[in-house]
């Protein structure tokens, strides 16, 4: 009897898990939201730009500024090799803005590193560049001049 009873059990418990269906289920909605999708991509792509911060090394107004702002950007990029520069005009001002830190404490790491060399410089809200984790060999653009 009590093999009876175990083979029982055993065959009702291979019946339940063969009637289960391991394949993926099929997504059925609203055709509109593979435009939504495609539109928030397209978006996306327009204006590569997410809230974040980044820190300020230069800020300079007069004739020179620019030319200053330009030497500034270069040796930034020669000693931190793989952080980008950036420099933006927001009248009267040249500035010279450095990284794209998604958080503040992200900025504030980099900026320890940055006081030495840079000694008033400080950490900014700003617009950065947004970078999939995936996506590291984007280039941005030279001359932001975006806020």
């Amino acid at each position: 009897m009590k093999r009876i009873l175990t083979g029982g059990i055993f065959l009702l418990l291979i019946v339940s898990l063969r009637a289960q269906n391991y394949e993926q289920p099929e997504f059925i909605g609203d055709p509109g939201i593979d435009s939504l999708i495609n539109l928030h991509k397209a978006q996306n792509q327009k204006y590569p730009y997410i809230d974040g911060f980044r820190i300020q090394i230069f800020k300079e107004t007069g004739n020179y500024a620019l030319d200053s702002a330009w030497s500034v950007k270069t040796r930034f990029e020669e000693k931190f090799v793989g952080t980008h520069a950036y420099i933006s005009f927001r009248e009267p001002y040249y500035r010279v803005r450095v990284g794209d830190f998604r958080t503040r404490l992200e900025a504030l790491k980099f900026l320890d590193k940055v006081k030495s060399v840079y000694p008033y410089a400080w950490e900014i809200k700003d617009k950065i560049r947004f970078k999939p984790e995936s996506e590291e060999s984007l280039q941005p653009p030279n001359n932001s001049n975006h806020e």
